[in-house]
């Protein structure tokens, strides 16, 4: 009989060694399974949490390691990680059933040796469960520890933030997500949808902030509802809702969406268009495009069409000629986490600063594209000032024809309005972490 536990290794070893997504690895292994609901369900929380906490995981077994981490296997060390993880993190299962499964995959995996290696590793540890290896005496090693995140990441949260509201948003990082949908108003009302979703079992309530924003609280997965396939609704979070709904939308625009995949925004933006009006939806892959149709022809959407195009790379034909133009410019993902835990660990502050350059092309091209008069809305999903503000105020310094459009959505205390008009989403329980401001051209 297949075990989750040896499952959940084999998806950490791909996430961790050869930089899969988490998401993408695990569905496909639990898929290829004999795993029973049950099995499945600790497969997954054992992943997500084992890449969640990675940082004070590892620390932890390398106070109990002779030759430090760098010494193990790949597949003992995960089997320790996941171990670990279940004794720390996890109050169902006892310590006993822990080892002795740890021990039984590492004599499967490699060898009677490494077994007794993860025995006595996870014993010692049971053992003296406060034995620590960070310094005490820095807030920022002490942050680390507990929340369990990468130390340039914590000094650069630090840096932008302060202390406390870096501590609020790693807390936010770590939350469990909540699964949320947007209605669709061109084939049934918020009611209707909401009505329906009882009916089919789910326990739902409604969204925090967006009025379209239906919370699935309990149910099955919603992708394989009937209602998703006649394209009722779709899965989006809260945050990327908003997205649309700051564009000042109305029937017989022309919009452009310059870095469309994976449609979510660009369906959105039809919605509330009513289907009347052109949407121009742009992405460089052309298999992510046959994404964004194939959810065109699910939601019944028909003014949106699809081109193969590089957003950094400017387009004459595209000079002033349209009223909206989105950019939700490729980012480090900051703001996500806790839905891919991964990026804690696949990320690096060079590769944030080589976004800026390519955030700041697409920025001047959409500049290039918006009629005088018209808007431009720039959006990200990560917490990084260098990606987000910095990006906006250097353009507004180098473009006087143009100005901030303050948003409001309400009152929130993950909310940040600043006061030059753009606004940071603090990632929550029911909210990813975001960045929006709504450019006007004004001559």
């Amino acid at each position: 009989m297949e075990n989750s536990r040896k499952v959940a290794v084999d998806v950490l070893i791909n996430v961790f060694d050869r930089k899969s997504y988490s998401n993408i690895t695990l569905d496909k292994m639990l898929n290829s399974s004999k795993l029973n609901a049950q099995d499945r369900a600790l497969t997954t929380e054992i992943v997500y949490g084992t890449i969640k906490y990675k940082y004070t995981i590892d620390k932890i077994i390398d106070c109990f390691l002779v030759e430090g981490l760098s010494s193990l296997d790949s597949s003992i060390l995960n089997i320790l990680r996941i171990s670990i993880y279940q004794i720390k993190y996890l109050d169902k299962i006892p310590n006993f059933a822990v080892v002795d499964e740890a021990v039984e995959l590492a004599k499967k995996y490699k060898s009677k040796g490494a077994s007794k290696l993860v025995n006595a590793v996870l014993r010692n540890y049971i053992r003296k469960p406060d034995k620590h290896s960070f310094n005490r005496f820095s807030s920022i090693d002490a942050m680390c520890s507990e929340f369990s995140f990468p130390k340039w990441l914590v000094k650069l949260f630090t840096k932008q933030y302060g202390e406390a509201l870096t501590k609020k948003i790693l807390k936010g990082l770590n939350e469990r997500p909540c699964v949320t949908v947007r209605v669709n108003s061109l084939k049934a009302s918020y009611d209707e949808v909401f009505e329906a979703l009882q009916r089919n079992g789910y326990v739902v309530k409604e969204g925090i902030i967006c009025p379209d924003a239906i919370m699935i609280i309990r149910g099955q997965s919603i992708l394989k509802n009937t209602l998703f396939d006649k394209g009722y609704f779709t899965v989006q979070d809260e945050s990327a809702m908003l997205v649309a709904d700051s564009m000042d939308l109305c029937e017989n625009l022309n919009v452009l969406d310059l870095c469309s995949a994976p449609g979510g925004k660009t369906t959105h933006i039809a919605e509330i268009m009513n289907n009347k009006g052109t949407i121009e939806a742009f992405d460089i892959y052309e298999n992510k495009l046959k994404l964004i149709q194939s959810n065109l022809i699910r939601l019944g959407i028909n003014n949106v069409k699809c081109s193969i195009m590089d957003a950094e790379k400017y387009n004459e034909s595209l000079e002033n000629s349209a009223d909206r133009v989105l950019i939700d410019v490729p980012c480090s993902g900051l703001g996500i986490i806790r839905k891919k835990p991964e990026i804690k660990w696949n990320k690096s502050n060079n590769q944030l600063n080589a976004l800026v350059k390519i955030q700041r092309n697409i920025l001047m091209n959409a500049s290039k594209y918006v009629k005088i008069g018209g808007s431009i809305l720039y959006s990200t999903c990560t917490l990084n000032k260098d990606e987000n503000e910095n990006n906006i105020l250097w353009f507004i310094n180098n473009n006087t024809n143009f100005e901030i459009e303050p948003l409001y959505f309400g009152k929130g205390d993950n909310l940040l309005y600043s006061k030059e008009g753009y606004v940071t989403i603090l990632p929550n329980e029911y909210m990813d972490g975001f960045f929006i401001c709504k450019i006007k051209r004004l001559k």
